[in-house]
């Protein structure tokens, strides 16, 4: 038994050192076809947030987020890290959606904000906070946020343990990706004209 609960124990600690981004055996990784020698400062720079402070949120309902993440800034490729920029309009949401690869910090910039996720057993946890809150979501759980501030916009930052967390929302995902609505109206137990309004407000 005791050498059945190292086994377990030793398997557990190999999944839970592998459950992030691969470790890398240099300093940084360089993009293929590319010299190190050549690389510069600039490679570690990223400056596509800048235009952020400008961002025309009139007449919107939802946030707006900008992901910086490998895809768009290679030098974060095999670091372990990414952000989120995300600024919200008056009286605004972002939608429930989950992280498969990574738990999120939120940094609040602006307040009061609402955030909010959802356990496996279906518990719901739900914060309130101010500028200058930190707010951890673990990896892979359904969050959502609700600015409740109505005079002016606001803003957080999202750090993540990987360099591509993915984002997986959940509207979207169910009513756009092609499932047929007679099976999303069974697993809703409601009826197919429901769904169809559902995905028709999803397209828009």
């Amino acid at each position: 038994m005791g050498r059945l609960c190292s086994v377990v124990i030793l398997i557990a600690f190999a999944i839970s050192a592998n459950a992030g981004d691969p470790d890398i055996l240099d300093d940084f990784l360089v993009p293929p076809g590319i010299d190190i020698n050549s690389i510069t400062r600039q490679h570690f720079t990223f400056t596509g947030l800048r235009d952020m402070q400008r961002v025309n949120y009139t007449g919107k309902t939802e946030s707006i987020v900008r992901r910086v993440t490998k895809k768009i800034f290679p030098a974060l490729e095999g670091l372990g890290v990414s952000v989120s920029r995300t600024f919200y309009p008056p009286l605004s949401i972002t939608p429930p959606h989950y992280h498969p690869r990574s738990s999120e910090l939120l940094v609040a910039f602006d307040g009061p904000l609402e955030i909010s996720f959802i356990d496996t057993r279906n518990k719901l946890f739900v914060q309130t906070l101010q500028a200058g809150d930190l707010f951890v979501i673990p990896r892979g759980l359904i969050h959502f946020v609700n600015y409740t501030r109505g005079d002016c916009g606001g803003g957080t930052m999202g750090i993540f343990g990987s360099a591509n967390p993915g984002t997986v929302t959940l509207g979207s995902t169910l009513f756009e990706s092609g499932i047929k609505a007679d099976l999303l109206a069974k697993a809703f137990k409601t009826d197919e004209e429901t769904i169809y309004k559902l995905i028709k407000a999803n397209q828009e």
